[in-house]
């Protein structure tokens, strides 16, 4: 029986007032049932929009971790998306530049004609594909560990009429299998931040380069609205998420996925020092923003008046300004995630 029907035979049996009284009080609970509903749907796209993507805080309980692998076969750049022509290929590229205003000025694939270029951790292709539309490599290499993403890439590729060498390396193999001094560009787009020794890859990356080759990198940057607000503020204050956790740990664990094995975030001097143990000199190009930093820019101030903040996270919130771009910056560079350097080899 259903409680619509309950009802209608309970009025049948009371007086008028009666009756009235327990329409009121039906009316009452399924408003209080509707309340309950959207408030806990209201926290739930609070924890959406604050939050890049679903976190539970329980990585150190869990008994298994993938590799690293493992899981970026799982989870590359495209999310495993096939794509059926070339411009939809193309149309995919300018839009994941786009979600990072500026990375592909720091980080460029075109100019690079008659030269052998190597896209370490080239994953499905993307930035293959750019080299391959926007330039005329007289070669052209793409190294990844994950084999499902190298096939990607040859898929994509072959849309728009151009191919690769594509080489598979498991993760913490260093070494590969290129000539000494014959690659001209190293193009290594967010990838060095998660290998346990990124010296002794920038080493690998000093042997293949020829003595005028230049190395392009974007790693991680401490210095940005990702680490002291998203971090520090929105997964570990307002969502509590890893509260005992140093904020560079805490950075491992959110920002590509609870589930990666290793994530580092680096300084410009820190970068400086690992360039200069591997026999280069680093130059600071800049950073680009990504989009969701600039969603939660808003909450800046809000966290600063928390007094749980970190203070270095405060001070470095306090400080942001605006460029005439309307992106934020810090003590004159831009505050972004993504921080690009030039290596060159040491005279």
């Amino acid at each position: 029986m259903t409680p619509l029907t309950r009802l209608k035979r309970y009025l049948r049996s009371v007086s008028g007032l009666d009756a009235l009284i327990a329409v009121r009080e039906a009316l009452q609970a399924q408003q209080d049932g509707l309340r309950h509903a959207v408030a806990a749907r209201q926290q739930e796209m609070k924890k959406i929009e604050t939050l890049t993507v679903p976190l539970k805080g329980d990585y150190y309980a869990r008994p298994a971790r993938p590799s690293m692998q493992e899981y970026w076969s799982r989870h590359n750049v495209t999310a495993h998306r096939r794509f059926a022509s070339a411009e939809e290929s193309a149309e995919y590229l300018d839009l994941r530049n786009s979600l990072y205003p500026g990375y592909i000025e720091l980080m460029p694939v075109a100019g690079f004609d008659d030269k052998v270029i190597l896209d370490y951790g080239c994953g499905p292709g993307n930035d293959l594909v750019g080299f391959s539309i926007y330039s005329r490599p007289r070669h052209l290499i793409g190294v990844d560990i994950s084999p499902p993403s190298l096939e990607e890439a040859r898929e994509r590729l072959a849309l728009h009429g151009a191919t690769a060498e594509l080489i598979h390396v498991p993760y913490g193999t260093y070494e590969l299998p290129i000539e000494t001094g014959s690659v001209d560009y190293v193009h290594c787009s967010g990838v060095l931040m998660y290998l346990e020794d990124p010296v002794r890859l920038l080493r690998e990356f000093r042997r293949v380069l020829r003595p005028d080759g230049v190395v392009r990198l974007m790693v991680y940057n401490y210095d940005s609205i990702w680490l002291h607000l998203y971090v520090a503020y929105v997964v570990q204050l307002e969502n509590g998420l890893y509260t005992d956790r140093e904020v560079r740990e805490a950075f491992s664990r959110t920002t590509d996925g609870e589930d990666c094995p290793l994530v580092q975030v680096w300084n410009r001097a820190e970068i400086g020092a690992m360039a200069a143990e591997a026999g280069f000199d680093a130059r600071w190009l800049g950073a680009a923003v990504s989009l969701w930093e600039l969603h939660i820019l808003p909450k800046r101030y809000r966290a600063a008046m928390d007094p749980r903040l970190r203070p270095e996270s405060r001070k470095f919130l306090l400080e942001l300004r605006l460029d005439q771009d309307g992106l934020p910056v810090w003590r004159g560079r831009r505050a972004g995630i993504d921080g690009c350097y030039e290596l060159r080899p040491k005279a």
